[in-house]
């Protein structure tokens, strides 16, 4: 059975004000700390902001023991210390001051880069890690992945609201990346061969500082042998994580194991299909990522279990993300639920959502 990982980022809130914010040293030493069974916590690009990085999971019971746990824990430690954690793409409301930027030589270089952007960064992903037996391997997932990921980023929109405001998007995190240097989906690769050459050609570049600065929706692991999905908002929710990833470990499963539905698909046909995803969630119109016609997102999401039932079969998980996927159209995704409860009660209740949720 394939493993796999999930890294999660979380924004630190203020109780009092509603709005990010950087905790004394003491507090985020503290934060930093937190170790729960196997998963720990590490800083992220703001101050603002904690990540969470799970050991290696094998199969779906252990993943929701893992993540449900570790989010318990880190809510529990918040409280503790007088804020709040919440598990949004994007905080409905920013302070108007620049962000704090975590002061590690590296954000420190990214941010004399692209200050513009840097410093308002808010945005929280879900990156999930699927083991590869190679990179070989790797580049075979990463090039059938590429017409899968804006299902993805329908299903994982959780960020409709920037500065006060409804961006009119599901997910405005991803808008919010296209901004970076490198970002979107990933081009079709020849080989391994052809992937190392373009990483090359682009740090070769003055304006990729590192791999890491590559923010293409799915990638090669450079820490890991995995490839890292990147495309989906940080989950209000951990059964909704665990979908996600589930989804991820199917689609590495099919692609590298299966045959290719087809010839790859035009990379404007998923840029186009990237940005009606990060605009609609699971509402409107969306390209069958089979064959590039206009679908419903129901259809999409049939299209999707069509192509990865079998591996999710041979996991022990079809019953799960085919309920997990009927959820999310019924209920809607996180945008959804936060658009809900903004009209039940503002941007407070937005976030008593998020706090409230974080480990369910």
């Amino acid at each position: 059975m394939r493993t796999f990982g999930m890294e999660e980022e979380f924004f630190i809130v203020s109780p009092l004000t509603g709005l990010p914010c950087a905790p004394p040293a003491a507090a985020r030493a503290a934060l930093l700390a937190l170790t729960v069974g196997g998963t720990t916590t590490v800083g992220e690009f703001l101050a603002c902001q904690v990540e969470s990085n799970s050991p290696i999971c094998t199969d779906r019971a252990e993943a929701l023991d893992t993540v449900r746990s570790y989010r318990a824990a880190l809510s529990r430690a918040a409280t503790d210390l007088g804020f709040q954690v919440v598990a949004l793409g994007t905080p409905p409301r920013i302070p108007n001051a620049p962000a704090v930027v975590t002061p590690t030589d590296r954000y420190r270089a990214i941010t004399s880069l692209c200050e513009g952007i840097a410093t308002e960064h808010y945005v929280s992903g879900l990156h999930v890690h699927v083991c590869i037996e190679d990179p070989e391997s790797g580049i075979i997932a990463l090039n059938e992945l590429r017409r899968w990921l804006p299902v993805l980023t329908a299903c994982g929109s959780n960020s409709p609201y920037w500065r006060g405001n409804d961006s009119g998007f599901a997910s405005w995190r991803n808008i919010h990346y296209r901004r970076w240097s490198v970002q979107g989906i990933p081009p079709h690769f020849a080989g391994l061969q052809d992937y190392e050459r373009r990483m090359q050609y682009m740090l070769d570049s003055d304006v990729v500082l590192d791999p890491g600065h590559i923010s293409w929706g799915a990638r090669l692991s450079t820490h890991y042998p995995t490839v890292e999905v990147r495309v989906a908002d940080t989950q209000m929710n951990a059964s909704n994580t665990v979908l996600l990833a589930l989804i991820a470990r199917a689609l590495v499963d099919t692609s590298i194991n299966g045959a290719p539905p087809g010839l790859p698909p035009l990379a404007e046909a998923l840029d186009l299909a990237q940005w009606q995803a990060a605009k609609f969630g699971l509402h409107g119109n969306h390209l069958d990522p089979l064959d590039g016609t206009r679908t419903s997102a129901a259809g999409m999401l049939r299209s999707l279990m069509g192509y990865i039932q079998h591996a999710l079969k041979q996991n022990g998980d079809s019953d799960y993300v085919a309920a997990g996927l009927a959820r999310l159209l019924e209920h809607g995704t996180g945008a959804g639920i936060q658009r809900d409860r903004f009209h039940r009660g503002g941007f407070n209740a937005v976030l008593d959502e998020a706090a409230a949720a974080i480990a369910n």
